[in-house]
């Protein structure tokens, strides 16, 4: 079994002129075509965190939301939001908690595809590297309580320079963290913030940064896309 899993920091679908336009983000999500998106930036940060991908032009598209919100007009948990093919079988879903000063979360899947249990996440980790560090073991420490050796994904925005330092070699041996190029800022990217995390289960077939016209200007970042190959027993 092969998929494509995206993640994609929207920026609350305002883009570099300034204009709030999901529509845009939507056909950039078209155009990467994945199974299995994560978004960071999907919610509004204050009031009642309504999302900035209306309900309504989801409802037109391939994808459908693992439901992890806690407030009614919200698509995620703090700006994370998961999107998966219609035809995938959603099992359950969790809003993650995870160490940090301001606002940080993660949004937790588990999913079917052609009968296989996965489990993915996407999070939007802080910006200070002692929190990252924190944040990461906090998720690493979840999956290994759920008793469940489930092939796994975590996706987003690690907000981390440094390919392999830092906050990055909490993964250690167990996961393959694929760094698949600059994708901040969007118009001339310099910094690798975007990451996608995997365990042994997985074989990395291709990664890349999502570098077209309207993503240079849909969000001040690019997605990040991975083809991964599921190990057969």
């Amino acid at each position: 079994m092969q998929l494509t899993f995206a993640s994609y920091n929207i920026h609350k679908a305002v883009g570099l002129d300034r204009k709030r336009d999901p529509e845009r983000i939507l056909s950039v999500l078209h155009e990467i075509d994945a199974d299995v998106i994560a978004l960071q930036e999907a919610d509004r940060r204050i009031g009642d965190r309504a999302t900035v991908l209306p309900r309504a032009a989801l409802d037109d598209t391939k994808w459908r939301v693992i439901e992890v919100a806690r407030r009614p007009r919200s698509i995620g948990w703090h700006g994370n939001a998961l999107l998966v093919r219609r035809d995938v079988e959603i099992v359950a879903s969790h809003a993650l908690d995870i160490p940090t000063l301001e606002p940080r979360g993660a949004a937790c899947g588990e999913i079917v595809i052609e009968g296989q249990l996965l489990r993915i996440i996407g999070t939007h980790l802080d910006l200070s590297g002692l929190r990252r560090r924190d944040q990461i073991r906090s998720l690493l420490t979840y999956i290994r309580v759920c008793e469940r050796d489930l092939p796994s994904v975590i996706l987003g925005d690690f907000n981390q320079w440094g390919r392999n330092t830092g906050a990055m070699r909490e993964f250690g041996e167990e996961w393959q963290l694929l760094t698949p190029g600059r994708s901040y800022p969007s118009r001339q990217p310099i910094a690798t913030l975007d990451r996608i995390a995997v365990t042994r289960h997985w074989e990395c077939v291709d990664s890349k940064v999502h570098h077209t016209s309207l993503a240079a200007v849909a969000s001040d970042h690019l997605p990040v896309v991975a083809q991964l190959k599921l190990h057969t027993k």
